[in-house]
């Protein structure tokens, strides 16, 4: 029986991932410090194949290409058309002959075995059906083989997402019903016992799952940010809920919540927390 990702791949390749497009330099510098903690983690190394899994629109997977070199190879998968026009866009111009993309769901997709390193910036928590899709993937590895991956921690400890949808919830009057918290989304790995359990359940070993925070650069003033928080992470999902004609009076709202929190040039960074999970596929 195949996982049914049908929801996030149609999301992926309708509005959410143009928009995507269209912010990807500036989506690309918010996640930046995220991406390159998991890659440190991560460490990989010359001649080694990968795998970039939720790759995007290519840039973690051109890094690594980078790293492993001509005598590596790299995969990118994404479910996303969209950033994946981007993605082989910017990897031409890289000029990675060992670096491809393809179109694919990394859960159950026909990937390339004897992989050494499973690689992941933000792309494993939409999975419908998580623990078929980590076993999955693990068969993948060869013995020894790694997997590394960044994912959100709770909601509460990202003021980014958090701050931004609570002012636009007041702004609109709705109070949300009690979210399922497993459910596939940004915060489905929020919970480390819970993470824990799907890794070592779909037979990984030597799991290890550390935090990592660092602080969001949403804009250069208090109106800026609140342009890129109704644009991308949670809030955009609830303008796209109650109807962007709605846009105006959340757009503003956003701008009054986070205009307080902002530096004394206008700034506002706020703060962005992860864990970095690293696991083995055992002998």
């Amino acid at each position: 029986m195949t996982a049914d990702n049908s929801e996030q791949i149609a999301e992926w390749n309708g509005a959410l991932g143009q928009r995507w497009v269209e912010m990807q330099q500036e989506i690309d510098r918010i996640v930046v410090p995220f991406g390159d903690a998991a890659l440190k983690a991560a460490a990989p190394q010359p001649g080694e194949r990968v795998i970039d899994i939720g790759c995007g629109c290519g840039d973690t997977s051109i890094e690594i290409a980078r790293i492993v070199g001509a005598a590596g190879a790299v995969l990118g998968i994404d479910v996303s058309q969209p950033m994946l026009e981007v993605a082989r866009s910017r990897g031409a111009l890289a000029n990675c002959a060992h670096l491809a993309f393809r179109d694919g769901d990394a859960s159950e997709a026909e990937l390339p075995a004897n992989t050494d390193l499973l690689f992941s910036r933000f792309g494993v928590m939409f999975f419908s059906e998580p623990s078929k899709a980590f076993s999955h993937l693990r068969k993948l590895l060869r013995t020894g083989g790694r997997c590394v991956f960044v994912c959100w921690r709770t909601p509460r400890d990202n003021a980014w997402a958090m701050t931004p949808l609570s002012a636009a919830r007041t702004a609109m009057g709705v109070t949300p019903p009690p979210a399922d918290p497993n459910a596939p989304g940004p915060f489905a790995f929020a919970d480390e016992d819970r993470l824990r359990a799907i890794l070592s359940g779909a037979g990984f070993g030597a799991i290890d799952v550390e935090r990592f925070d660092a602080a969001l650069s949403l804009g250069a003033t208090p109106r800026s940010a609140a342009q890129s928080a109704v644009q991308i992470g949670p809030a955009s999902r609830f303008v796209r809920e109650v109807g962007v004609e709605h846009l105006p009076t959340i757009l503003d709202a956003v701008e009054r919540a986070l205009a307080p929190l902002a530096a004394p040039n206008g700034h506002v960074r706020l703060n962005g927390s992860t864990w970095i999970v690293s696991a083995m596929n055992p002998a």
